[in-house]
């Protein structure tokens, strides 16, 4: 009897130890992040089909509501209380806490490979040497439009400048609905949906970005100057009182089927969605002539990096190799429709209006926001004047010229290009 309780003892010790070990292997892994509107997401989709390829990793996902995140974040690394991911802000925040010493280079990071350089560039260091997060998705701008609307006053999708306004005159000449709902109230979406959004078909995307940045370019160059010459004419088709309409009483005159069309982000698609009770489209933004190359704004919008003081960065880097990878790339960009997989392996969305935005990006050459890289660091910031200048050339308050002679002498005052 004594010798059956002992060999049970020894054998429940044993399973007890056994479990230790087992539960002692298991690593977990803390991402950090501002999307908390994802949580769900994450909890149901990513984690679990990372886990089930990467036993004995757990992912706890920890977001910190989007207007804290970033003091919040820069506490913890500072405290050494930060989590092992850190979920990226594009271009500047990010680089910044690169340079602060909290994020990882990742250059040598399997998977990394599978990104362009505009990719990257939203967490590429100035000089392009160091990559220091994993690009996670990005938003695309456009048109979004009512296909009831424009079915009933028989208007194709327009694709030069021309047949834009056309289409914007028979929408007005007609009168049951606003042409276009853009306010301006709010400043940025005159500079984010419109200056930006149009911007690139006559900048070239990259190449006057980069030429802005090298000083080669300047915006009072005609390049820079047209856009807000077409943004001008917007005037006319956007309403009575856009001048005090929000960037929500937009979302409303849209959705509730009051306005045909809807400078866009791809954002909107998933709220779009669910509130309008009418079929929606999509196209890029016009070219000015037939034949001409198509731009597109495929802004970067959110990556992932590695906090060097991680106990565990092999673990942690098996994770991003994983983001890295097109399985990731397809869970994400179909769990958040309109927020677009920047892996260079196509992602086929199930939703028909994000699958629509992300088809540009194969007619159509894509650029960042003009001033979100570099240009934006000093006082004036470029980014929030051309908000204030925009609304402006589109109330009819500024010329363009006088517009873009403010923003180049903002400009002038602070940054000088490297030579």
């Amino acid at each position: 009897m004594k010798n059956t309780a002992l060999k049970s003892l020894l054998l429940a010790s044993s399973l007890l130890t056994s479990a230790g070990f087992a539960y002692a292997a298991d690593v977990t892994l803390t991402v950090e992040s501002w999307r908390n509107d994802d949580l769900q997401i994450w909890q149901e989709k990513i984690i679990p089909a990372f886990e089930a390829k990467n036993p004995g990793i757990k992912i706890v996902f920890s977001p910190t509501a989007p207007t804290e995140y970033n003091a919040a974040l820069n506490a913890k690394l500072d405290a050494g209380s930060a989590g092992d991911l850190i979920t990226c802000r594009p271009f500047d925040p990010s680089l910044a806490v690169f340079d602060n010493g909290h994020l990882a280079s990742l250059n040598d990071l399997p998977g990394m490979e599978n990104f362009s350089a505009v990719a990257k560039s939203a967490w590429t260091t100035d000089d392009g040497k160091t990559t220091f997060c994993v690009p996670m998705a990005s938003v695309i701008h456009g048109f979004i439009y009512n296909k009831d609307a424009f079915d009933k006053l028989g208007i194709a999708i327009p694709t030069t400048e021309a047949e834009f306004f056309a289409a914007l005159d028979k929408i007005k000449a007609d009168g049951t609905y606003i042409p276009m709902a853009m306010g301006t109230k709010d400043l940025w979406e005159a500079a984010t949906m419109g200056y930006q959004n149009i911007g690139p078909n006559y900048w070239k995307g990259e190449d006057g970005r980069a030429a802005l940045i090298k000083g080669e370019q300047k915006l009072t160059d005609k390049p820079w100057v047209e856009p807000y010459e077409t943004l001008a004419k917007w005037k006319d088709y956007l309403g009575d009182g856009f001048e005090a309409q929000t960037y929500a009483d937009s979302q409303n005159l849209f959705t509730l089927g009051r306005a045909a069309i809807y400078p866009a982000g791809s954002w909107e698609i998933g709220l779009f969605n669910t509130q309008a009770q009418f079929k929606m489209g999509a196209f890029p933004p016009p070219v000015k002539n037939a034949g001409d190359t198509c731009y597109i704004s495929d802004h970067n919008d959110i990556g992932i990096g590695l906090n060097p003081k991680s106990t565990h960065s092999e673990e942690a880097k098996k994770f991003l190799s994983w983001v890295a990878s097109p399985e990731f790339a397809d869970i994400y960009a179909n769990s958040l429709p309109g927020f677009f997989s920047l892996n260079s392996t196509p992602v086929k969305m199930n939703d028909p209006l994000a699958q629509e935005f992300v088809s540009w990006r194969e007619k159509c050459k894509p650029t960042i926001r003009s001033t979100y890289q570099i240009l934006s660091r000093g006082t004036p910031n470029l980014e929030n004047e051309t908000w204030v200048e925009s609304a402006n050339v589109v109330n009819g308050t500024d010329t363009p010229q006088a517009a873009a002679e403010k923003l180049q002498k903002g400009l002038d005052s602070w940054y000088k290009p490297a030579k």
